[in-house]
C-alpha cells in the first residue's frame, strides 16, 4: 500500500511548513488528486490518519479535490474531458488521443492553520 508512504510524505511536508512559520497548528491539508494519479482515495484517507498519529498534525483533516482527466483533442483543437479513463477519446467528437492535460496530479495545494 503505497498510500501510506504518500501520506507520510504529506505529513512531513506539512510539518516542515508549520515549523517554518512558527507557532501554528495545522487543522487541514488540502490536496488535488487526479483520477490517473494511481492513488486510492479511501486508502489515502486511512493512511493519512495513521501517519498523523503522535505528530503535531494528529486530529487534522485531509481535504481532497478530485481532478478529472482532461485531454487535448487535435480534432476539436481544445481541451476536452474523456468518456472514461480506459478510453482516451474526446467526449465531444470521439477522436482518440494520448495528450493528457490534467488528471495525474497529486499536489498539496493548501494548509488550514490555527495560529
Amino acid at each position: 500500500m503505497h498510500e501510506l508512504s504518500i501520506a507520510m510524505s504529506i505529513v512531513e511536508l506539512a510539518q516542515e511548513e508549520a515549523d517554518r512559520r512558527g507557532d501554528i497548528r495545522i487543522k487541514a491539508v488540502h490536496l488535488r488528486l487526479g483520477a490517473l494519479s494511481g492513488v486510492v482515495k479511501d486508502a489515502l484517507f486511512s493512511s493519512y490518519a495513521m501517519a498523523c498519529d503522535d505528530t503535531p498534525l494528529e486530529g487534522s483533516r485531509l481535504v481532497v479535490e478530485d481532478v478529472p482527466v482532461i485531454i487535448f483533442c487535435k480534432q476539436c483543437d481544445g481541451q476536452r474531458p474523456v468518456h472514461s479513463t480506459q478510453m482516451f477519446c474526446c467526449a465531444d467528437c470521439g477522436t482518440p488521443t494520448g495528450e493528457i492535460v490534467q488528471g495525474k496530479e497529486l499536489l498539496v495545494v493548501g494548509l488550514e492553520v490555527e495560529e
